[in-house]
């Protein structure tokens, strides 16, 4: 099958789609198929074998974050030659109400189209305004996917429709495989605490774990804070007691590798996020890593640790209850062994083999293989994947 996947988002900033987008390329092409990616890039990066730039991104404040998207004249110009050029049987835009690439491929795009929506936002003053402008692109979607029970109901509460819930994927293998680092372990003086997210995004929840970490090392002392990501490390511990700094060491951006070697080293994984998200493919990684994982109990990160099962919640924003949670699971070796369990079992959902051959589902119902079908298997498989009628 020759599939062309839109990321509406700059593929040399990470983020949440931009990996998702990247994965699922991969695995549909060590699947055998043919994969040809669009989405915005410096011109300076180094880009896969799959995919092809539309040109530099500029920066938009989006849903509490900062999105790089790309649009205008230029960039439909390239859209419509991608599209010429690639004819696939299937064309999957992530993110189509974005105002970037996904917007303008489902404008130019003919045959059959897939969407995955990613964006949790229920009280969206600007999709709502949108809708017109929307509304004729998005009727050429032949079937709709939501990452998360919280992104399909943006989508329906937004823009009408619905959609079948098909999770991010991971590839749950790498993480377990992965080799702990010595340097990142907790030792006889204490364990160690891993965080991973931008640094100066107020919504990763970073200034919160700072604001509990006084009350951790009081209580656990020895204990070290490991942070991954882009930011002003400076500015991340400038509230913190002068003597307690040297317990957090900065790693900067770490490679997918180091990642997964981080999510195998630490003693307790930390997810304090405060709003925005849809998912949580960290709390993913982490579980798959085998790190005990304690997040803020957003809706949608409820989900994804089975309601509390595969992973401990604290109220979000409460510094107070994240370092008692903290301590107490640094002081249980049998707890977090217990966690790591429960999560290594309850993250295999999540694993490609599984979200990737629902996905492929997806495809081969829209595409011309779906009208040899009897009528009322069409009629059942529209209803399960959210599909436009005839």
């Amino acid at each position: 099958m020759r599939i062309g996947v839109v990321c509406p988002y700059s593929w040399d900033v990470p983020g949440g789609v931009q990996f998702h987008v990247r994965d699922l390329a991969e695995h549909l092409i060590r699947l055998g198929h043919e994969v040809s990616v669009l989405a915005p890039s410096d011109d300076e990066t180094p880009l896969p074998s799959y995919v092809v730039s539309a040109g530099r991104a500029v920066p938009v404040p989006y849903n509490g974050s900062v999105a790089r998207l790309n649009f205008g004249f230029l960039s439909a110009a390239r859209v419509r030659r991608w599209l010429h050029e690639g004819r696939f049987d299937v064309l999957h835009i992530h993110e189509p109400a974005t105002p970037s690439l996904s917007l303008l491929a489902c404008w130019a795009a003919q045959g059959p189209i897939v969407a995955t929506f990613h964006t949790s936002n229920p009280r969206s003053r600007a999709m709502i305004a949108a809708y017109p402008i929307l509304q004729p692109a998005l009727e050429k979607i032949s079937a709709r996917i939501a990452v998360s029970e919280y992104a399909r109901r943006t989508l329906v509460e937004h823009l009408g429709g619905d959609a079948v819930t098909i999770p991010n994927g991971v590839d749950v293998g790498f993480f377990s495989r992965a080799e702990p680092e010595p340097a990142w372990q907790g030792g006889p003086d204490g364990r160690t605490i891993g965080f991973i997210g931008r640094i100066d995004e107020p919504r990763k929840g970073l200034p919160v774990l700072m604001k509990a970490l006084p009350a951790i090392l009081e209580a656990a002392p020895g204990t070290r804070l490991l942070v991954a990501g882009r930011g002003d490390e400076q500015e991340a511990v400038a509230q913190l007691p002068a003597a307690m700094r040297g317990s957090v060491e900065f790693l900067g951006m770490v490679s997918d590798q180091d990642k997964a070697r981080l999510l195998r080293s630490v003693d307790l994984y930390v997810a304090p996020n405060t709003g925005g998200e849809s998912f949580g493919i960290i709390l993913v990684e982490a579980m798959s890593a085998g790190a005990p994982v304690l997040a803020g109990d957003l809706d949608a990160f409820e989900q994804v640790l089975d309601g509390g099962a595969a992973g401990e919640l604290f109220p979000v924003g409460r510094a107070d209850a994240l370092a008692d949670s903290a301590v107490r699971l640094l002081a249980d070796p049998a707890r977090r062994g217990d966690l790591r369990e429960r999560g290594s079992r309850h993250v295999r959902r999540f694993d490609w083999s599984t979200v990737g051959a629902d996905i492929l589902a997806v495809y081969e119902t829209v595409t011309d293989g779906a009208a040899s079908v009897a009528p009322d298997e069409r009629t059942g498989l529209r209803a399960r994947f959210g599909l436009a009628r005839d």
